[in-house]
C-alpha cells in the first residue's frame, strides 16, 4: 500500500471513530430505540427497548414485545441503515426478558427461526414459564438450551439472581435485577443497567407497594438513591398503564399516574429533587388509545408537582441518556 492509501484510511479510520463517540463526548450514557412502547391491545407496539451504550451498536433488548416490526419502523426513520435482518442478527447481543406475559415476549418467540444464538436473561421464575409454557414442541419449537428435547441450542437461558450483577455478553453493560409485584404472587423485574459507572434502570410492569402490599420498590429506591443523588442514573423507564379513573381490583399490578407519583415521591425523600429533576422518567406500557390516552398524559403532567422530566417514547425513534 502507497503511503497516499495509508494516509487516506487512516483519517477515514479517525473520522468513523470519531462519529462512533461523539454522543459520549456530548454527554450522552446510553442510546435507547423503543421497538414497541404501548402495553396489550396493539400487537404491532409492545413493549421492546434496545438499549446500548452511547456510541455503540451493541444493544440488549430489554423485554421483546415487538421485534421486528419496531426495528423496521427504526430503519424507516434512518436510525439504522443496515437491513432488519442484520439489526436482528447480529446488532441485538441478547434478551432481558423481565416476565413473561405474551406482551412481552411475543417478538422474542415469534423472530426466533430466524434469529441468531444469544442469551436470554431472566430470573428462574421467568425462565420456568418460558421453558414450560412457550418454549415446547406443543406450544412452539425448543429454539433454547433447556426443557423438552431435543434442544435446538439457539438461545441459551442465563439465570439473574437479584441484587446480583451479571455480564451481559458482548454489550460492555451489565444488568442487576430486582423482584418486582405484577399482581398477587407474580413476579416481574426492574434491570439496572450499568456502563462503566453510569446506569439505566428499566423496569417491567409493576403495581404500587401500597396496592401490592409489598416493599419491592421501596427496596429498589433505596439501591438506586445514591445514584440519583451522585448523577450516575441517567433514566428511569417505568410504566404507567391506565388513568387514575380505573378501578383498583382492575389494575391487575400495574400503576396510574397517581400511583406513580407517590412512587416517585419515596423516592424524591430519599434523594433530593434537585438531583432527581436531572433524570428523565421515561413512561412505557400504556394501555391507552386516543382520547383515553390523553387523558393520561394530562393526569401525569396535572400530577407531577415535583417537576420531574416526563418523556413519552415514540416507536423507532432514539433517545439518549
Amino acid at each position: 500500500m502507497n503511503m497516499k492509501k495509508y494516509f487516506f484510511y487512516l483519517f477515514i479510520g479517525f473520522i468513523t471513530l470519531g462519529n462512533l463517540y461523539a454522543q459520549e463526548r456530548a454527554g450522552s450514557s446510553f442510546q435507547v430505540v423503543p421497538l414497541g412502547i404501548k402495553g396489550g391491545l396493539d400487537e404491532s407496539n409492545l413493549s421492546s427497548y434496545l438499549v446500548a451504550p452511547a456510541g455503540s451498536r451493541d444493544f440488549i433488548c430489554a423485554d421483546a414485545g415487538t421485534v421486528r416490526h419496531g426495528i423496521d419502523i427504526a430503519i424507516k426513520n434512518k436510525i439504522f441503515k443496515e437491513s432488519a435482518d442484520e439489526v436482528l442478527k447480529n446488532q441485538v447481543k441478547g434478551y432481558l426478558i423481565s416476565h413473561p406475559h405474551l406482551d412481552h415476549v411475543a417478538g422474542l418467540l415469534l423472530n426466533s427461526p430466524e434469529d441468531s444464538p444469544k442469551n436470554i436473561y431472566a430470573i428462574p421464575s421467568v425462565v420456568g414459564v418460558l421453558k414450560d409454557n412457550y418454549f415446547t414442541w406443543k406450544a412452539w419449537a425448543n429454539f433454547t438450551n433447556e426443557g423438552d428435547l431435543p434442544h435446538l441450542d439457539k438461545y441459551t437461558y442465563v439465570y439473574l439472581q437479584e441484587n446480583t450483577k451479571k455480564v451481559l455478553a458482548n454489550t460492555h453493560m451489565e444488568v442487576t435485577p430486582f423482584i418486582l409485584s405484577h399482581g398477587p404472587s407474580y413476579q416481574s423485574t426492574a434491570f439496572l443497567i450499568s456502563h462503566k459507572d453510569t446506569y439505566l434502570l428499566y423496569l417491567g410492569d409493576t403495581g404500587a407497594d401500597s396496592i401490592e402490599k409489598s416493599t419491592y420498590l421501596a427496596q429498589l429506591w433505596q439501591k438506586i438513591a445514591p445514584l440519583v443523588r451522585n448523577n450516575q442514573l441517567k433514566g428511569i423507564l417505568i410504566e404507567v398503564s391506565f388513568p387514575d379513573e380505573q378501578p383498583e381490583k382492575q389494575l391487575f399490578g400495574h400503576l396510574t399516574p397517581k400511583l406513580l407519583m407517590n412512587e416517585l415521591e419515596q423516592l424524591n425523600q430519599l434523594t433530593n429533587l434537585e438531583a432527581l429533576r436531572k433524570v428523565p422518567i421515561v413512561i412505557t406500557h400504556m394501555k391507552a388509545f386516543g382520547k383515553q390516552e390523553i387523558t393520561l398524559k394530562n393526569e401525569l403532567k396535572q400530577r407531577n408537582q415535583l417537576g420531574l422530566k416526563l418523556v413519552f417514547p415514540q416507536q423507532g425513534k432514539m433517545m439518549n441518556f
